[in-house]
């Protein structure tokens, strides 16, 4: 696979570009010149991948005259909090990191997030070169500026929009991944085909076996394609003002669920069981083609994502954490949803998302979550 480089649109005339290529993890520090030219980089990386390929960034960088330190944070999703904000902020602030400074978002989504609102508020905002390391990552959060951190009341709660100066891909370094991250990371992929392309989802079903496995030359076509659609997307509405929500398929329920068992589900697990439980309640309050849920669920079960997260919360539970969403409006939970396999469904106001009051949740919401529930 050659280099391919797409441009994400974020403002007039304002770009950033995105470099997806095996082995570019060696071209970092030519990445970080060239887009984010600074006095000193700030590396910062979760303890796991500080471990893997955090010293060799540093030396990547230091070997080409750039001064760069590197600052790990407990890996784990819990970990991604206002204390560990403040423990990075405190740290680059000891070590005298100034306005010239910019950070390296090293990892997967937690360290990309963290390390993006670090970089949002650190001497009110450096830029920032997200280089992800996990398949969820260079599908999903390294790309369109959402940056935060999760709180007790919910995921996300607390964040800024925060474009990075570039985005540096290299599937290569998913040959470390762990089989269940690398399913994990395949949900938003299945999103992204649901939401958007129906083509892309015949090449998914036809191509399950190779994406669960890891083959190298799947997974480069799989970032590609769906990294230019998230790359569209992003530059039609940058700070998610309107068609962007349609990339929040499966996350109320997920986010919902996420929070509930205390950010120890993986994101794609919890997107997974968020886009069954939302597919079937789009069916019910006929919104969604009838048998829409059952193609999603065999190719999340074909893409190792048929686990039944949904069934250890009761819906009760479910309904009270997905009212304290970021996306409620009016004391009204927002829910996006299929038409049918490849195209969002519109409200009466031509939004991409439906308001949801009691009479929509309650019973609706039990019956959906009801198919995947121990008996």
């Amino acid at each position: 696979m050659s280099r391919r480089t797409l441009e994400v649109q974020v403002t007039e005339g304002g770009s950033y570009p995105i470099h997806i290529e095996p082995g570019l993890l060696a071209e970092a520090a030519s990445v970080c010149r060239r887009h984010a030219p600074a006095h000193r980089y700030a590396v910062i990386a979760d303890s796991q991948v500080a471990r893997l390929y955090g010293a060799g960034i540093v030396s990547r960088l230091e070997e080409t005259g750039l001064a760069a330190d590197l600052f790990s944070f407990p890996a784990g999703e819990w970990n991604k909090s206002r204390e560990q904000w403040a423990a990075l902020s405190d740290r680059m602030l000891q070590a005298r990191f100034g306005r010239d400074s910019a950070v390296v978002a090293l990892g997967g989504g937690v360290a990309g997030d963290l390390a993006g609102f670090v970089a949002a508020t650190y001497m009110r905002g450096v830029p920032v070169v997200q280089i992800p390391t996990t398949l969820l990552a260079m599908l999903d959060s390294s790309v369109g500026g959402k940056t935060g951190v999760d709180t007790e009341a919910g995921k996300n709660l607390i964040g800024a929009f925060h474009h990075p100066s570039a985005v540096l891909i290299d599937p290569a370094v998913l040959e470390t991944l762990p089989r269940h991250q690398r399913c994990a990371g395949l949900a938003e992929a299945v999103k992204t085909a649901a939401i958007l392309d129906a083509e892309l989802w015949d090449w998914m079903v036809s191509g399950s076996a190779a994406l669960s496995s890891g083959d190298p030359e799947a997974a480069s076509e799989l970032i590609e394609r769906v990294v230019r659609h998230k790359a569209a997307v992003v530059g039609d509405d940058p700070l998610e003002r309107g068609r962007r929500e349609i990339l929040n398929f499966g996350h109320t329920v997920g986010h919902a669920l996420e929070t509930l068992e205390g950010y120890k589900l993986l994101h794609g697990e919890a997107v997974a069981a968020g886009m069954r439980a939302e597919s079937r309640l789009g069916e019910l309050l006929g919104i969604t083609e009838r048998g829409t849920s059952e193609q999603l669920a065999a190719l999340l079960e074909a893409c190792g994502l048929g686990g039944d997260w949904e069934t250890d919360r009761e819906p009760t539970e479910i309904q009270d954490a997905m009212s304290k969403d970021k996306k409620a409006r009016l004391d009204r939970i927002r829910c996006v949803f299929l038409s049918r396999l490849g195209e969002v469904a519109t409200d009466a106001d031509g939004r991409h998302s439906f308001a949801l009051g009691e009479e929509d949740l309650g019973e609706p919401l039990a019956t959906a979550l009801r198919p995947a529930r121990r008996v």
